[in-house]
């Protein structure tokens, strides 16, 4: 959908935990651009689907066993990773790019630690989401 945002996200992991913390939960310009791409009541549309699926893979993240399932959470990280960044949630899509690029490396404590601060990028996603 939107190219200029990819290439951000495409970018080496930072070492940094801190510098992923310190990114906006949400750029604004992104979602303009989704919409004057496919329109207002399109781009809302897409948006409540990017929630109900981003929070039902959150879940899933929780109830499923990193030892067993590493590539498939790396490739629901991807796939959270690349619609954040859509949406221009950049916080989520950070963290969700450290899980794609960690998930087969990862103890089970990182791992919960990761998942706690995505619960929270979404949280706070959210919270800057604009009310209609």
């Amino acid at each position: 959908m939107i190219e200029a945002g990819k290439a951000m996200f495409d970018a080496p992991v930072a070492p940094a935990q801190n510098a992923l913390d310190a990114d906006p939960a949400r750029e604004p310009r992104a979602y303009e651009a989704l919409v004057r791409e496919i329109g207002e009541d399109a781009a809302c549309e897409v948006r409540d689907v990017f929630w109900s699926e981003t929070r039902a893979r959150l879940q899933l993240f929780r109830t499923i066993s990193l030892a067993q399932h590493h590539a498939r959470i790396a490739r629901e990280a991807h796939s959270l990773k690349s619609a954040a960044g859509t949406f221009g949630y950049v916080r989520l899509a950070a963290l969700a790019l450290r899980l794609e690029k960690t998930a087969e490396g990862l103890g089970d404590a990182e791992f919960h630690a990761l998942l706690d601060r995505m619960d929270a990028a979404y949280a706070a996603a959210r919270a800057q989401e604009p009310q209609v």
